[in-house]
């Protein structure tokens, strides 16, 4: 009897000791697993390390896209700069001119374009501020009161000088004549033996005028 005690104790000792021998092997091998990406854990680690990388790229194509775009502003803000009329510019320009009745006066579409630079006083007002800011291409129509376009009349500008003043020169009635001082042009209007009648409005004074204007160049 003790000797089959004996066995049964052995054996059960074995038992135990082979127990904790499995678990260790068991563990060993799960770390293992874990640490070559095999475990349960590996997954997950791949799935983060592939949200990481996806938030990056996405990240990068946004600001590359705000660059783009920023830098896109500003070049077309400065072309559009650079496209628009301003004092300064040397202009070609298309235009009708035409009386508040109807009359058309001046038309050179379909001929050359007129050609001056901007503020510099070669054109009358009105006309020089209707074009600033236009661009090449763009038509407009405008309205010029007398004050924008030639004034209005002034009998003031309507002077009588001496026959001598013009020496032994022919003169008529309707002939354009200038002022030496001034520049100024005006026209004939009565003619005698002793003096002269010159009236210095322009033709076009008191007038309301209507322009029909389009940009053909601009020089900058």
């Amino acid at each position: 009897m003790p000797d089959n005690d004996n066995n049964e104790n052995d054996v059960e000792w074995e038992n135990r000791k082979k127990i904790p021998a499995e678990m260790e092997r068991h563990k060993t091998q799960k770390n293992s697993d874990e640490t070559h990406g095999n475990g349960p854990t590996a997954a997950p680690k791949k799935k983060v390390l592939k949200l990481k990388l996806t938030y990056v790229l996405a990240v990068i194509v946004i600001l590359s896209a705000l660059v783009g775009t920023v830098y896109f502003l500003t070049i077309w803000q400065a072309s559009q700069a650079l496209s628009v009329v301003a004092s300064g510019d040397n202009i070609s320009v298309f235009y009708t001119l035409t009386l508040t009745n109807g009359t058309v006066l001046q038309s050179n579409f379909g001929a050359q374009p007129f050609s001056f630079v901007v503020g510099s006083g070669q054109v009358i007002q009105g006309f020089n501020d209707a074009v600033i800011g236009m661009k090449v291409g763009e038509a407009k129509n405008v309205t010029l009161p007398p004050n924008e376009a030639y004034g209005n009349y002034s009998s003031a500008l309507i002077v009588t000088v001496p026959r001598s003043d013009f020496g032994n020169a022919s003169i008529n009635v309707g002939e354009t004549v200038s002022n030496k001082a001034t520049g100024q042009k005006g026209i004939i209007t009565v003619v005698n033996s002793t003096s002269a009648t010159i009236n210095f409005n322009s033709p076009l004074a008191g007038e309301t005028l209507l322009f029909e204007i389009k940009i053909a160049s601009i020089n900058k």
